[in-house]
């Protein structure tokens, strides 16, 4: 596993690093099939995305920047979230999990690092699964997730249209602790119809 030097903090992203996350996230759009967006992001368009995950609650936004940097927002080597899995109410208790590195910043632990914190942010949240999709392939990705015990549940072929051609996107699961599992399965007889 890479060395993350220890002058590396993890902290909740804010506004003032809505630009800096912008270009990490256009850099994806732009160069790479790992984000299925095609078009690329102004801070402005992509400050409701940073609004919706507040620095507490199951939908979080984690930064990891440098220590050394005297500028907040500047230093900053990628981020992770947790995000609403689907819309709908009984999805709740689901969140669906990324991590994005700054071009550069790859193959330093930064996602280790950042994943490690989200996780145990998210350990008194209400949260019972949290889902990653991958588009493939992407081999560090699926690494990443195995290493936090995501286990593979399956895979859409030819899901999305990028750059001219058709990518899959693998699907990844882990099991949280809830805080507030419930005590019994429903009874499979009364499910709707």
């Amino acid at each position: 596993m890479p060395h993350i030097s220890t002058e590396v903090q993890v902290r909740p992203g804010t506004e003032a690093d809505l630009e800096v996350l912008t270009d990490i996230y256009n850099h994806y759009v732009r160069e790479t099939a790992l984000t299925f967006d095609t078009a690329a992001f102004t801070p402005a368009e992509r400050l409701p995305w940073l609004r919706s995950h507040p620095e507490d609650g199951p939908y979080r936004l984690l930064v990891a920047r440098e220590d050394s940097t005297a500028d907040n927002a500047t230093g900053i080597l990628g981020y992770a979230t947790s995000s609403p899995y689907r819309p709908k109410a009984a999805y709740s208790t689901s969140v669906e999990v990324s991590v994005y590195c700054a071009p550069g910043a790859t193959g330093r632990g930064i996602g280790t690092l950042l994943y490690k914190a989200l996780f145990e942010a998210l350990a008194g949240e209400d949260i019972h699964r949290a889902y990653a999709g991958i588009a493939q392939p992407n081999e560090p990705s699926a690494r990443l997730h195995d290493a936090f015990g995501f286990r593979h549940v399956g895979t859409y072929t030819e899901v999305g249209r990028k750059f001219g051609r058709y990518w899959d996107v693998s699907w990844y699961e882990k099991p949280l602790l809830s805080r507030t599992a419930p005590n019994a399965s429903p009874d499979p007889s009364r499910s709707p119809r």
